[in-house]
Parts: C-alpha cells; structure tokens; sequence
C-alpha cells in the first residue's frame, strides 16, 4: 500500500519536473506583457513555446533564453498587433493552457479534412489552375497557406468532398487528384522536382511549409527577379571555441512570427538553442542564438556554416510580404477561389502569398500581388479586379513600402507648360483610388 502511494507521488514529481510552468506578469513591463516558461530542456521546447504566440498573432518585442544544466528558461516581452500589452483574460488564459499542455498536435482545426502538399515552380497563374482543378475534381478548400521564393512554391491546401463533407479516402480519388496537380505542377521542365501528396495527417502547416522549402531546397536557387530590398536579411555565424557554441546573429526587419520561422528551421536543422537574445527597435529586428548540434557539437566546417546562413535567409524571407495585400471577406461558394484567381490571372496579377481560411459560410482570404514581372501592380489594374470581384468584396489593406517612399519624397514637377503636375501628387492618388489615405489634396 506504502509502496503505491510512493509511486504516485514519483509520477506527480515526473509531471512536475516535464510539465511547463508558465507565469503572464503585467506589472514589471509598462510597454509589453511579460510570458515566462520554466521547464525541463528538451529538444524542440522553444519552438513550441514561440509557435503558441506565434499562432495566437502576439509580436514578441524582446525574449531571453537560457538553458542551464537540464533545465530551461525563456522570458517572452509580448504585445497585441496594434503594440499593446495583452488585457483580454481569454487570451492569457489561452496562451497559458497551450504552453504547460505536453501534447505538441494542440489544433484540431483540420479533423475530418485531407491534406494536398504542391511543391513545384511557381509560375503566373499557377495558383488559378489548382483551385480550377480542385473545383473540378468535386474538392472544396477549407482552408490553405501558399508561399514562394526564389521561383518555387509550396502549398499546404485542406479540402473535404463537395458533395459527403467528408475526408477524401477513395484511393482511385486522391490518385487522380495526386495526377493532376502533379500535371500542372511540372509545367514543360520541371518533371523531377514537382511533388504532390495526399494525407490525413495533422501537421502544424507553417512548419510544414518551411520544411517542404527546405526539401526543396529554395536557400540554394537564385530568385528569378532582381528586387531591390530596403532591409536585407543579414546572418553571421562565429563559433566560440572556448563554450563550445556556435554563436548565430541575424539582423533584418522585424515582423510577426519571424523568430518562429528563425527557430523553426534551426530546429529543423536538428540544432538546439541554448542560449538567445531578441530585441527589436523601431522596425528592426536582432536575434543572437548560442546553438550546438543535437550531439553537442558546434558547427564544424565552412560548407556547413554557409548552409546555415543561407537557410535562414530563406526561412526569413519566405514569409517576407511582396507586393499588394489584398483582402477578400464574402460569402463562401463553389467554385470561388477559381474564379478570384483567375480573375487576377486575367489582369497580369501574381500570387506571390496567399492565406485562406473559411468560417461557417464565409470565405476570409488574403492574397499578396504583384505585377507578372514580380514589380508592384498597377493601381489601375488593382481597381479594375476589385471591380470585376466586388468593391465591397476585396479591399486593398496594405500597399509595399515604395508607394510610400514615393508619396514623402520631395514633390517633382513634370508637365508641359502651365500645367503642372507633381509625382507626389500621382502617388498620393494612387493611395486615395485604392483607400488607404483620406485626401491626397
């Protein structure tokens, strides 16, 4: 009986000593709310601790890893999208029951739906061919993630059957489905690398997507176009020999979720962080990681550091938004993201990232265009497909940086004669056409 009670005692000390403790404080910071996370270290307990902030959208101002003997400590500085510290008690209460849970699948968003991994090359219209195909095949999208970089692509989609509502599990279906989008996939000269796949697994799609590119092997190719970046994703890699660490700095723009896809892919790259520090200023980002290989060593060759620079630039810069962001809220339909993105197919637009979701009878999407060369998209053409789509339906919520730079600089006249017209003026239009300023008199 003695002997019983002792083992339950050990099992409750085992549960204590694995199980996160987390502590929300308010008070100390008057800018940010402070996440602390104790917890035994193993590998992979930071990128689920910055993936939980990361899904609930929370910006992470400052945080400070540390990981002593075996155990672990990070200390998150978090604010709201709009920079505010986080009063709303149903998200503290969420942030806290998702760090101290065991159980890293915490979503069960995608139950009951089937999974379509795209890898390929990304190409004008592409996006408006898969939603075609996948109408045609009796598939509904529920909900999906696109990304590209340097001419690939990768696409994470979650479809049910139009006419069960159920899980596509006929094998004579999902090998037709499989196909057909490796058909279009392929396109003339990419018979190798285009990959499609079906699957019922759970799998947290942000994470899945970095890993696709990754496999992919995106950080090595060279982008098709030539953009000029106002703020280039700068990585070092040093090590200290006398610690035995390698030591990691990356410097770019800040923005939300980057230190997850930072960590995501050094943790991917089987490293462990031992040590971090994260600050941000003004719209810039400093992140200094101490890593170690799973086996304890740091990194041991030129080849090897390299690599690391160049995946890391990749894993930032995948997410990075190119172009205009447009935002499409209607009511769900059959066959609607097939006519949407044909309808931007039609006009030169390209999908350089999408986002698409859908809530009871409503379809919430975000799309991110540019021009078919990958520059920005003429004002003109964006107000033509919010026409043909539906002012009321698709809004532009965010313009790229050089519309703006534009619009500050100083005014340059250009015109004949009396008549005179300024570039500041033009731009300023432009931004009033689309919403996004008042007046642009």
């Amino acid at each position: 009986m003695g002997w019983h009670t002792c083992l339950d005692e050990y099992e409750k000390l085992v549960i204590r000593m694995t199980t996160p403790r987390v502590v929300i404080d308010n008070a100390v910071c008057p800018t940010a709310t402070l996440v602390k996370v104790d917890s035994a270290r193993r590998h992979g307990i930071l990128l689920e601790a910055v993936q939980v902030l990361a899904d609930l959208n929370l910006s992470i101002k400052k945080a400070y890893v540390s990981s002593d003997g075996q155990w672990f400590m990070d200390v998150f500085h978090v604010t709201d999208l709009n920079g505010n510290k986080l009063t709303d008690e149903s998200v503290i209460s969420c942030i806290e029951q998702s760090l101290e849970t065991t159980d890293p699948d915490r979503s069960h968003k995608f139950d009951g739906l089937t999974a379509l991994e795209l890898n390929g090359t990304d190409r004008v219209g592409l996006l408006s061919e898969v939603f075609a195909v996948l109408s045609d095949l009796q598939c509904d999208v529920v909900d999906a993630k696109v990304w590209t970089h340097n001419g690939r692509v990768a696409s994470l989609i979650y479809v049910k059957d139009r006419n069960s509502g159920s899980p596509i599990e006929d094998s004579q279906q999902i090998d037709r489905i499989e196909a057909r989008l490796r058909n279009l996939l392929k396109g003339d000269n990419d018979i190798r690398s285009a990959k499609t796949s079906v699957s019922m697994a759970v799998t947290h799609t942000e994470r899945r997507l970095h890993q696709m590119m990754f496999a992919d092997r995106d950080y090595e190719r060279k982008p098709i176009l030539q953009h000029k970046v106002d703020s280039p994703v700068v990585v070092t890699v040093q090590n200290w020999a006398e610690k035995g660490y390698s030591v990691v700095n990356v410097q770019c723009k800040d923005r939300t979720k980057l230190l997850f896809d930072v960590v995501c892919t050094l943790t991917d790259m089987q490293y462990v962080v031992f040590h971090a520090t994260i600050n941000t200023a003004v719209d810039k980002a400093y992140l200094e990681f101490y890593i170690r290989h799973t086996d304890g060593s740091p990194i041991s060759s030129e080849p090897e550091r390299h690599r690391v620079i160049q995946c890391l630039q990749a894993a930032v810069e995948r997410r990075a938004s190119e172009g205009i962001w447009l935002e499409l809220c209607t009511s769900d339909r059959q066959g609607l993201l097939a006519d949407v993105t044909r309808t931007f197919r039609e006009n030169g637009l390209n999908v350089t990232r999408a986002e698409i979701s859908t809530m009871m009878d409503m379809a919430l999407n975000v799309f991110y265009v540019t021009d078919a060369i990958g520059n920005v998209a003429d004002p003109k053409i964006i107000e033509a497909v919010r026409q043909k789509i539906g002012l009321g339906n698709l809004n532009v919520k965010g313009l790229p940086l050089i519309y703006h730079e534009k619009a500050e600089r100083e005014e340059k006249a250009v015109g004949v004669g009396g008549a005179v017209l300024s570039l500041g003026n033009i731009v300023r239009r432009n931004l009033y056409n689309l919403g996004l300023i008042k007046s642009y008199s």
